[in-house]
């Protein structure tokens, strides 16, 4: 399984230097592919999904499986909108990066100077540190709100620096507020709302005619319904759907398979679509050349992406789930390949079938074996190293000595850590069939600093 960042996943490899390479010719195999489809609709209790692969300038694949709504039956069409999730990212950082390139901002400059009502220390941000998520800024998630546009910007300006965990340019940590800030820089900066940003930008250019992040607008297309799944082989629609303007950058694009297959076609192809420049030529390589590495890994967030190197391949992905749907954009560059998969479940990423089509179409090296890092002992006066509480928002872990052992605490749980090497740690949860992986991170002079657990830091108090 890829490297997903519910999120998915390096070596830099601009776009368009990609393009001039070959690889041997593979072919899909579309009965195969279907049929990796199905298995994991039924695996992941899913009603309804929508699977695209894109090579050089086509689609080669468009199917759509089950059902828009188990309680109408409706059938499912390539032109229906899902509702994305956290792969809105990616469309984000495309309407800032082409504001940059056409020199209405640096991507190195304080967002300050285009928002001057925002504190000093979130004034000093810049658009490079909240794209690549190493703004220091604390999670969130994006909670059912406001459904005015102004709500982003309303929301923003009351921000206090308690909206930071860490100092800026540090460390990678998943940031959905970092996003909702980045909206609103270009926003800002364009003069115009964010919905009406990404759709002059983005979604009309490339010919993405039902994208929007309007739900009254989303509303007047044929819409598959998002489900959730009390037990297997049983759905319920989401009911009401849930909907919060000021939380938009993050997560939210309305859209459909015929559409997100023309920005797929943009992505690979410098910005052209039907031998049209509908994007700046620039843009896709910007999106991937920049960004924080995540602990422990050789993949690097770069903007509203992860690129990662695996098995000899150029990746660049990006998952999102949230309240009734799950969706993963995942993108090869060198080979002009792209894989799009929608679902109408909550939280359901369909990463097998995605990986079904991509280890038929890239020239993929032979899997490494999968080595673990070795325990190590640590000698009672190198606990201090380790110890203290680290922290992020409501996010919290303690790691103290015990009779002579590390332990963590993390809720009501106590459980004894193992440390590995290359700074890995591992602890079991009660109940758990497997153990937790976190990685430290350390300053200076061995002390740790951070936590790094999943997509989040947690910085030592």
């Amino acid at each position: 399984m890829r490297k997903r960042l519910a999120l998915a996943a390096g070596a830099v490899t601009a776009i368009a230097a990609a393009q001039t390479l070959s690889s041997p010719a593979r072919v899909l195999d579309p009965a195969a592919l279907e049929k990796a489809v199905r298995q994991e609709m039924t695996a992941e209790n899913v009603p309804g999904a929508a699977v695209a692969v894109i090579q050089g300038e086509r689609a080669i694949f468009a199917k759509v499986l089950g059902v828009a709504s188990v309680e109408t039956g409706e059938t499912l069409g390539t032109g229906m909108l899902f509702r994305l999730g956290s792969t809105t990212k990616m469309f984000t950082a495309a309407a800032l990066v082409s504001l940059a390139i056409e020199g209405k901002l640096s991507l190195d400059e304080p967002a300050g100077k285009h928002i001057p009502e925002l504190p000093p220390r979130l004034a000093a941000l810049t658009a490079h540190q909240l794209l690549s998520n190493s703004a220091g800024l604390r999670d969130e998630p994006a909670l059912p709100g406001p459904d005015d546009e102004a709500a982003l910007g309303r929301s923003i300006l009351a921000w206090s620096d308690g909206m930071f965990f860490t100092a800026p340019g540090k460390v990678f940590s998943y940031s959905n507020p970092g996003y909702w800030l980045a909206g609103y820089l270009a926003e800002r900066v364009a003069g115009k709302p964010y919905a009406e940003v990404l759709r002059e930008r983005i979604f009309e250019p490339v010919g993405m005619t039902r994208t929007t992040l309007r739900p009254l607008l989303a509303m007047t297309y044929p819409l598959a319904q998002g489900h959730n799944s009390p037990k297997p082989g049983e759905w319920k629609v989401v009911r009401p759907a849930v909907n919060n303007a000021a939380a938009w950058p993050s997560g939210s694009i309305f859209s459909s398979l015929d559409d997100l297959s023309r920005f797929a076609v943009a992505m690979l192809n410098e910005g052209r679509v039907e031998g049209r420049q509908v994007l700046p030529a620039r843009l896709p390589a910007m999106l991937l050349e920049r960004g924080m590495p995540l602990a422990g890994s050789d993949a690097v967030y770069v903007y509203g992406l992860v690129r990662s190197r695996e098995r000899g391949v150029t990746i660049a992905s990006h998952g999102g789930v949230r309240a009734g749907y799950g969706s993963l954009i995942t993108f090869a560059p060198e080979q002009r390949v792209a894989v799009i998969v929608l679902a109408n479940r909550s939280f359901a990423i369909l990463g097998k079938a995605a990986d079904a089509a991509l280890e038929m179409l890239l020239p993929f090296g032979k899997p490494a074996k999968e080595k673990r890092k070795r325990a190590r002992a640590v000698h009672p006066r190198d606990f201090p190293l380790y110890t203290g509480l680290y922290a992020q928002g409501t996010m919290k872990m303690e790691i103290l000595a015990d009779r002579g052992r590390l332990m963590i605490r993390r809720d009501a749980q106590t459980m004894p850590v193992t440390v590995h090497e290359g700074d890995e740690i591992s602890f079991t949860p009660a109940g758990a069939g497997a153990a937790e992986r976190a990685m430290l991170i350390r300053a200076e002079g061995g002390r740790v600093e951070y936590l790094s657990l999943s997509l989040h830091a947690l910085a030592r108090q």
